[in-house]
Formats: structure tokens, C-alpha cells, sequence
């Protein structure tokens, strides 16, 4: 078990209400790992349900798929919310389990997001834990469908903003959708455009919980370290002067050392997103870190340590601070 320090608010608050907020990464399944680190932070389990006294957790989505206790995790996570005891946005995983259970029309033998194998591959863990509650997991997806995309909040005694999306802000797609939406939330329909290739709603679901992606050139492939066959690469989104690929990788597996010393081209500068250091504090997830938990930018966290593949469950405690700090990271290892 690992641990950071932090400082919080000697205020506490009527039920629903924080003073201070718990972001968690990546759990994936990881429920007994994910219940250590709620109690190493001070969540009582209160009537089946983990609450604190001051406190809520913020999850920053993928709690299904991989994981050993899918189900488990789940139920702990949605109990919580609906109980005003965290908050939780979608991850890539989520989205594209509902999109792999949904039918394109009533009756219909294709998919919202087609059968591959690596598609089957990947939410295989999840419906293999549910194969005896069907009716459960229908309930799940709808629940994700009434589940924002981001978050946006004003610390309540500082009134610093800070934001969280599971892997990358793009302002210019978040003001679109708050046009059409309201807010961060999602829908059914909003689903179903999310399969139609082109419409705002595809651009937004793929860049907020998949991030920026670019290809490898030449249909070059590369094997990760989890097995997948990957065509493309994860990439920051926060830094403007980059200039060779390698420079912009974010994820465990290196490049070739051909493309990583290349010059980024024009076609993919032009994809690029820039979260400079003036913006608020921003939580993501996704990206599958490895070593000791800290900020990536003064300003940017991610929290996703691979818990699922033995390594850390980790959460940030945010009080309002403007800048992020080191000792905020508290985590749990996971088990072997």
C-alpha cells in the first residue's frame, strides 16, 4: 500500500454535500482493491453503501471489462452515485460495451459496434460475469447511458474549477455538445449517432474517452504489451512544441525508433489538441501508467495505473488547490 498526504477541510458536510473530492482512476473490475482504497481514504461502508463524512469520490470511468470482479465493482460504484456518494463519468469501455450489446435496429444481427474479435476479445470478462444476470447488465448500460461525458466543478470553499474526462479535454467538441446536450450528459440516441461515422456525436465520444490517437505509417503494426495488435499510437494532448512523434507518445509501449525520431506530419499536427497550463486542474484516466503516481503537467493528471494488470488503484484528493501536488496521489497496489 502507497500513500500520499492530504489537507482536508475541517468542515463536515450534510449528507450529499463535499468539501473535498476523490478522483479514481481506472478500476476494471478491480472491486475488492477498489473498496481498500476507499477505506485507506476514509469511506465508510454505511447500509451497503461507502460514504464519507466530508468527501466524494469521482470515478473516471472503465470500471468493466478485464477485471476479476466486474459485477462486484459495478454495484459499489453505481450504489454510491445514486446515493450522492460520488459521481462518476463514461470511459471508453462503457461506451463501447453499450455499443457492442445494441442492435442497430430492433432484430437486427449487427451491432453498434461490430463483433471482432478483439471487439469479443475485450468485453468477453464482462459478459461472461454477467451470463446469469442478463437483466442486470440491461440495467447497467441504460444506467451508462444517463452518465456524463465530463465533468466541470467549482470547488465549493476555494470556487476552483478543475474538470475531469476519462482521456482528453477538446474544448471545441465539449461546447458543442453542452449546445446540443445541456451538459455532459448522454442518451440512447446519442448512442446510436456515436456509430455514424463523421456526426459530432462520434467526433466527441472517440476524442473524450479515446483521446488522439494517430496511425502507424505504411500499415505498420505493433503488438502491445496486453496482446492487442495496434495500428495506431496514443498521443499527449498538451504539448504545443512538439515536433517528432516521440515527443508526443503517451502509453507504456515505445515506438519504433523510426517513426519516434520522424518529423510529427501536417495532416496529424492539424489533429493535435493543446490543454495549456492556464486552464483549470484536469483528471483523466485511460492511459495506463506505470511507476510512482504524480502530475504530468502542473495543471493535468492521469490516474490510471494499471490496477487491473497488478499495479496501482489511484486517486488524487483534490481540496481546490490551482496546482497540483504530489502528495495529493494516494493509491493501493493490486495483488497478484
Amino acid at each position: 500500500m502507497g500513500a500520499g498526504s492530504s489537507s482536508p477541510i475541517p468542515i463536515t458536510a450534510r449528507l450529499g454535500e463535499a468539501y473535498g473530492y476523490d478522483l479514481i482512476g481506472d478500476i476494471h473490475g478491480c472491486a475488492q482493491t477498489l473498496a481498500r482504497l476507499l477505506e485507506m481514504m476514509g469511506y465508510k461502508k454505511i447500509r451497503g453503501v461507502y460514504r464519507h463524512a466530508s468527501r466524494q469520490a469521482i470515478f473516471l470511468g472503465d470500471v468493466v471489462d478485464r477485471g476479476p470482479r466486474i459485477r462486484e465493482a459495478l454495484h459499489l460504484v453505481r450504489t454510491m452515485v445514486e446515493q450522492g456518494s460520488a459521481q462518476m463519468i463514461l470511459g471508453n469501455h462503457e461506451f463501447n460495451a453499450m455499443s457492442y450489446c445494441t442492435p442497430i435496429a430492433p432484430g437486427a444481427s449487427e451491432y453498434l459496434r461490430a463483433h471482432t474479435p478483439a471487439a469479443a476479445r475485450q468485453i468477453a470478462e464482462t459478459l461472461q460475469q454477467f451470463s446469469r444476470y442478463p437483466h442486470e447488465w440491461r440495467a447497467f448500460m441504460d444506467w451508462f447511458a444517463s452518465l456524463p461525458l465530463f465533468l466541470e466543478i467549482a470547488h465549493p470553499v476555494t470556487h476552483q474549477v478543475f474538470r475531469a474526462v476519462h482521456a482528453c479535454w477538446d474544448q471545441s467538441l465539449i461546447d458543442q455538445h453542452r449546445a446540443r446536450y445541456g451538459d455532459g450528459r448522454i442518451d440512447w440516441a446519442f448512442v446510436e449517432r456515436s456509430s455514424c461515422k463523421g456526426s459530432l456525436e462520434a467526433r466527441t465520444r472517440m476524442r473524450l474517452t479515446g483521446g488522439i490517437d494517430l496511425p502507424l505509417p505504411d500499415g505498420e503494426e505493433m503488438v502491445s504489451s496486453d496482446g492487442y495488435v495496434r495500428h495506431a499510437f496514443r498521443t499527449k494532448f498538451w504539448v504545443p512544441d512538439a515536433k517528432t512523434y516521440g515527443q508526443l507518445l503517451f502509453q507504456p509501449d515505445p515506438l519504433p525508433e523510426h517513426i519516434a525520431t520522424a518529423d510529427i506530419a501536417a495532416e496529424h499536427r492539424s489533429q493535435m489538441v493543446c490543454y495549456d497550463q492556464q486552464q483549470p486542474p484536469l483528471f483523466v484516466g485511460h492511459y495506463w501508467l506505470t511507476g510512482s503516481p504524480r502530475p504530468i503537467a502542473p495543471n493535468l493528471a492521469c490516474l490510471d495505473y494499471s490496477a487491473v494488470k497488478f499495479g496501482r488503484l489511484v486517486a488524487y484528493r483534490m481540496d481546490g488547490e490551482a496546482q497540483l501536488q504530489q502528495d495529493k496521489f494516494v493509491w493501493v497496489y493490486v495483488d497478484p
